[in-house]
């Protein structure tokens, strides 16, 4: 199976392991996905930080009582 990797420096996607692994992100299934890591990057990050958020503030009603 073909994996794709979006290479963080240059911007470019490739197929299979080409560039180090600190310039990559992925694997993606196909290269229309790993052409949109940027964006999917974001919206994960996003997604983790309300949920750490909402993990900070839980029990903090209760125990302010």
């Amino acid at each position: 199976m073909t994996e794709y990797w979006y290479n963080l420096e240059t911007g470019v996607v490739e197929e299979g392991m080409v560039s180090p692994g600190y310039d990559r992100a992925g694997p993606f299934a196909t290269r229309e996905e790993a052409a949109r890591a940027p964006e999917i990057i974001k919206e994960r990050s996003r997604k983790w930080a309300a949920e750490e958020a909402a993990e900070d503030d839980w029990g903090s009603a209760s125990s302010s009582r």
